[in-house]
């Protein structure tokens, strides 16, 4: 079995907060860095992929080059490249990408991208995994998915859900419930 205290928390080196119902989310990085990921998304409509985007994702533009491309950041290490393209394919891909949030964030999200492209909006809706998720399909056809982790109840079922699959949590499991009993 697994145990989550195994690992090393590396909270300290992630923009993304611990959850909790205070978890404020980071400002927007503007810094530069090497990228350790990204995604580049190709589009047909430059403009319009950027002001939704910004608008409707909270993303801010870092840099572009006129007509070609243009580099979107959120947080620190959530980067997207929108490419100028001819065409992009006419059906979402089979593949989501995903950015992490916060709780608070989620139904300002919704909202802001509903007024954008109403129909291109799914959740917010609770996993099993004990985040609440957005999906929204942008206007390239790129399935995203907002991601916000929901506060640990080791009493929960989010807890029994861990403890099923072998990973336990200070405070989750029988063996462990039993020692703090």
């Amino acid at each position: 079995m697994v145990c989550m205290s195994d690992y090393y928390n590396a909270f300290e080196m992630s923009p993304v907060p611990a959850p909790g119902p205070d978890a404020v989310p980071p400002e927007p990085f503007r810094g530069i860095y090497g990228m350790p990921a990204f995604v580049t998304i190709p589009t047909s409509d430059l403009a319009a992929s950027v002001d939704f985007w910004s608008r409707g994702l909270g993303f801010f533009e870092l840099f572009s080059i006129p007509g070609t491309l243009v580099h979107l950041r959120r947080w620190a290490f959530q980067d997207v490249l929108l490419v100028s393209a001819e065409s992009v394919p006419e059906q979402p891909p089979a593949m989501s990408f995903s950015f992490a949030c916060v709780l608070s964030q989620v139904d300002s999200l919704v909202e802001a991208c509903r007024a954008i492209r109403p129909d291109w909006v799914d959740g917010p809706r609770d996993t099993p995994w004990n985040t609440r998720d957005v999906e929204v399909i942008t206007p390239e056809n790129a399935r995203i998915v907002f991601t916000a982790a929901k506060p640990f109840d080791p009493a929960g079922q989010e807890a029994r859900n861990l403890e099923a699959i072998g990973i336990t949590a200070p405070g989750v499991g029988r063996g462990d419930n039993e020692k703090h009993a």
